[in-house]
C-alpha cells in the first residue's frame, strides 16, 4: 500500500500547469479578499490579544514543516502564554495523541482570549499572509510542527504539496486520526489534482467556522 501511496500521479504537462496556475490564482485572490474583508475583525482581535498581555507579541510565528520539507514561519494570533514552547516538553507526557503529534485537553498554556480564538478558529486568520507570499495554500496538507526528518519515508509524500490553511484532515478526521492515517488521507486526496474537490473542502471549512462564530 505504501508503494501505491508514494507512486506519483502523472498528468500531462498541460493539465498539470493548468492545475498549478488555477490553484495559485485562487490562493492569491482568496487570501487578498479575506484580508481586506476581515481587516476590521483582525484589528479587534489584535487589540484584545495586546490588552491581555502587553509585553508579549500579538502575532505568534511558529516554525512549521512546509513543501519539500522546507521550514517556514506560520503566523497565528498568539493564543498562549509567552513561554508556551518552553513548557511544551514538560507537558508532553500528558499529550492525548501519540508522538510526534502533540495535543492536550484543556491546555494550561492557553490564555483567556486564546481560548475564544481557538474555539472559533479566528487565531488562524494571519495565515492568509502566508498564502499571499507563497508559503501556504488555502487548501493543502496541514503543516506539522515537527521536521521532515521525523517522518517515515513514505509519509514524506505529503510534503510534495504546499501546506494549507485547511485540508481534508480538518474536514474528515481531525480528532480521530493518528499521524499515519492523516498522511494516507492527505496523500491520496492531493494526488487527484482536483480543484473542485479542494473547493469543496474550503466550503465545508468555511461553513464549520461560520457556525462556531454564530453566523447562520
Amino acid at each position: 500500500m505504501a508503494d501505491r501511496l508514494t507512486t506519483p500521479h502523472w498528468a500531462s504537462p498541460r493539465s498539470e500547469l493548468r492545475y498549478r496556475v488555477t490553484k495559485r490564482t485562487l490562493d492569491v485572490a482568496g487570501a487578498s479578499i479575506a484580508l481586506l474583508v476581515l481587516a476590521p475583525v483582525m484589528a479587534v482581535i489584535a487589540l484584545a490579544v495586546w490588552l491581555e498581555d502587553r509585553r508579549a507579541p500579538i502575532l505568534f510565528r511558529q516554525r512549521r514543516c512546509g513543501m519539500n520539507g522546507t521550514s517556514f514561519g506560520l503566523l497565528k494570533f498568539r493564543t498562549m502564554v509567552a513561554n508556551a514552547d518552553e513548557l511544551k516538553e514538560q507537558l508532553r507526557s500528558q499529550s492525548i495523541v501519540p508522538w510526534p503529534d502533540f495535543r492536550l485537553v484543556n491546555d494550561p498554556r492557553v490564555s483567556r482570549v486564546g481560548r475564544v480564538l481557538r474555539k472559533t478558529s479566528l487565531d488562524e486568520l494571519p495565515q492568509f499572509i502566508n498564502v499571499l507570499v507563497g508559503q501556504m495554500s488555502l487548501i493543502g496538507p496541514r503543516p506539522t510542527s515537527f521536521a521532515a526528518s521525523t517522518y517515515e519515508p513514505w509519509q514524506t509524500g505529503r510534503l510534495d504539496y504546499r501546506p494549507g490553511v485547511t485540508g481534508p484532515w480538518q474536514v474528515w478526521g481531525r480528532t480521530t486520526m493518528n499521524f499515519e492515517q492523516r498522511c494516507r488521507l492527505e496523500i491520496r486526496f492531493f494526488r487527484r489534482r482536483s480543484i473542485l474537490a479542494e473547493l469543496y473542502v474550503l466550503l465545508v471549512t468555511a461553513r464549520a467556522v461560520a457556525r462556531r462564530t454564530g453566523v447562520a
